[in-house]
């Protein structure tokens, strides 16, 4: 008899340890009802069809429908989401989300005359529409969509971009397809003595083997792979990096990164002084990768050799109830508002809690404007990551349910940009928390390196990838061929500027750039390095400060997009078009390894 403990099945899970979605929607025959009055609404878009511009009551009359279908879809969209993520293979949810987008697109389709027309409307005339009583709430909004104008082709030229759609994303479709279906990287042999097959997710898993065959005999095979398909997987490449460039070109922006940057209103100056902190600060990371070679006995390191933890883990279980308990403990800086209503959601029914069958894998928030924001985890008590996993989705519940109270349904969905602030400013209270708390050197010294690990990993190695872009994309611009030769060039150059003169890079690794599926999505990983470093300096400001400190972050979670990032940041307390933030998170970084470095 097998004593594999099997994952129970979705019906005989208990109610308690799932979340409610009552909030959304009651039921499926609710979502039915909804649904259907969702479908019926669609057609009503061409009464406005062609009158944005007779009058600003016509156009508020426009925007007012618009927003008002958008919330009924968040609400239908979000709810069919959620119930396919507790089980993947219940065909009656897949059938409700499938039913659900194809009547998204449908009203999608049927709204895509708003954008055109208010640009068409003369200027003179538009800035009497927006000086006016009916327009004032759509004021943010439309001022937002005009910045756009000089960006915007006409008719014809803008219906020719969007027929590109499809063509336009085949040079990813071909690399999730190369990535996920047709390498194969056969099976490696784990420290247990059995077969693993190797592929993109299990290689994570195999780096964190504590025998240096698995995680060296792993990297190699799994590379091989790569070199045998490197002049495809150079050439989609290429062609995701020229895309960019062309769009770029075609609306008249003057790079593709200014193109990428503008949504947001970021100058490149953030994106510059990004790279030049990271730049002046590798020293530090060099140390680090020089503590562990050291500390992990060996005579040189090489890249499998830096997921591996340093020491093993802390042997500790947390119930989901100790957990909450925890993180609330190390969120009391946030005041009695913040923990009561967080206290109120962990407890209750906002998180569906454990691993079932079928259910989607991971962890992750999702905030709207209607429903509580609910959080996906799949908790395991004798995992300490699954605390800080919790903590983190715990920090994008309650940014969404401050910004839902705060903000009216247009303004309330933050940015990307913003996004990973509020999560990882609670992961550094946790860490602080627990690490305030060990028992032993030991202790703090397994927490300090998941700290460093976390910011080496956050920042350095996607402000790496940024810089990457960057100079890919200029490239092509200059009108350079990206070649293999190329592309392996420039990233060994980073390499070796970012793992230092002591690190032992091998070969294979100048292909990891043809590995990494956010290079499709050009110029947005260095949102993730930006929004730890605001975190951590914004996070030292609270814990630090007083009343005023705090105010000025509570007033952050509570400004949905009712600003501009820079701006909502800005008024937090912390200035990411100034390389301080930055430098913060980095000089922090770099007395975790000294103090590592003594520990050891």
């Amino acid at each position: 008899m097998s004593n594999i403990k099997s994952l129970p099945a979705r019906s005989t899970v208990k109610a308690a340890d799932t979340w409610d979605l009552s909030s959304l929607l009651a039921s499926d025959d609710e979502w039915e009802e909804a649904f259907k009055q969702f479908e019926k609404l669609i057609p009503n878009f061409t009464k406005h069809r062609r009158k944005l511009g007779d009058s600003a009551a016509s156009l508020a009359a426009c925007l007012k429908f618009d927003s008002a279908l958008d919330r009924l879809a968040e609400r239908l969209g979000t709810y069919a989401f959620l119930k396919t993520t507790e089980d993947q293979v219940n065909s009656d949810y897949q059938r409700m989300i499938g039913r659900f987008q194809n009547v998204a697109v449908r009203a999608g389709e049927a709204a895509s005359f708003i954008r055109p027309e208010i640009l068409a409307i003369p200027k003179r005339k538009l800035d009497e529409f927006l000086a006016s009583k009916e327009l004032k709430h759509y004021r943010l909004s439309l001022e937002r969509l005009l910045r756009f104008k000089k960006h915007t082709l006409g008719n014809k030229e803008e219906q020719l971009l969007a027929m590109q759609g499809e063509m336009a994303q085949a040079a990813g479709k071909a690399f999730r397809q190369l990535l996920d279906a047709d390498l194969k990287f056969g099976s490696v042999k784990d420290e247990h003595g059995e077969q693993i097959e190797l592929g993109n997710s299990t290689l994570s898993q195999l780096m964190i083997s504590p025998k240096r065959s698995v995680r060296k005999t792993a990297f190699h095979q799994y590379y091989e792979q790569f070199t045998g398909h490197e002049n495809t997987l150079a050439a989609t490449l290429s062609g995701s990096i020229q895309k960019d460039v062309y769009y770029a070109r075609a609306r008249g922006y003057d790079s593709a990164l200014a193109s990428a940057l503008y949504s947001d209103n970021v100058p490149q100056a953030v994106y510059d002084n990004l790279i030049a902190s990271v730049r002046k600060n590798l020293p530090a990371v060099h140390h680090y990768y020089d503590v562990r070679r050291r500390k992990m006995k060996l005579r040189d390191i090489h890249h499998y050799d830096t997921y591996v933890p340093i020491l093993s883990e802390l042997s500790v279980k947390h119930t989901w109830k100790q957990a909450v308990k925890i993180i609330l403990k190390s969120l009391a800086p946030l005041g009695s508002e913040y923990g009561a209503v967080l206290e109120k959601g962990l407890n209750g029914r906002w998180s569906d809690r454990y691993p079932n069958k079928g259910k989607q894998s991971g962890a992750f928030s999702c905030g709207t404007y209607d429903g509580d924001p609910y959080i996906l985890m799949n908790y395991k008590p004798e995992v300490l990551d699954d605390v800080f996993t919790l903590a983190h989705e715990a920090g994008h519940s309650m940014h969404s349910y401050f910004s839902a109270q705060q903000q009216s349904f247009e303004y309330y969905n933050y940015t990307i940009f913003v996004a990973e602030v509020a999560s990882t400013f609670n992961e550094q209270l946790l860490s602080r928390h627990l690490m305030a708390g060990a028992h032993d050197d030991k202790a703090r010294a397994y927490l300090i390196n998941r700290e460093i690990d976390g910011i080496r990993g956050t920042i350095v190695r996607q402000t790496m990838f940024a810089e990457f872009e960057k100079i890919s994309h200029e490239m092509a611009e200059a009108g350079e061929p990206l070649t293999v030769a190329a592309f392996k060039d420039i990233y060994r150059q980073l390499l070796e500027a970012y793992f230092g003169p002591d690190f032992a890079i091998d070969n294979e690794l100048s292909l990891e750039c043809m590995r990494i599926p956010h290079f499709y999505r050009a110029f947005y990983v260095y949102k993730y390095a930006t929004g730890l470093s605001a975190a951590i300096a914004l996070s030292k400001r609270v814990v630090e400060g007083g009343d005023t400190e705090l105010n000025d972050y509570l007033s952050f979670l509570k400004g949905g997009c009712s600003k501009f990032p820079l701006d909502l940041l800005r008024d937090a307390g912390v200035d990411m078009e100034s390389p301080a933030p930055v430098d913060t998170a980095l000089s922090h970084f770099g007395a975790l390894v000294n103090e590592l470095d003594s520990l050891l």
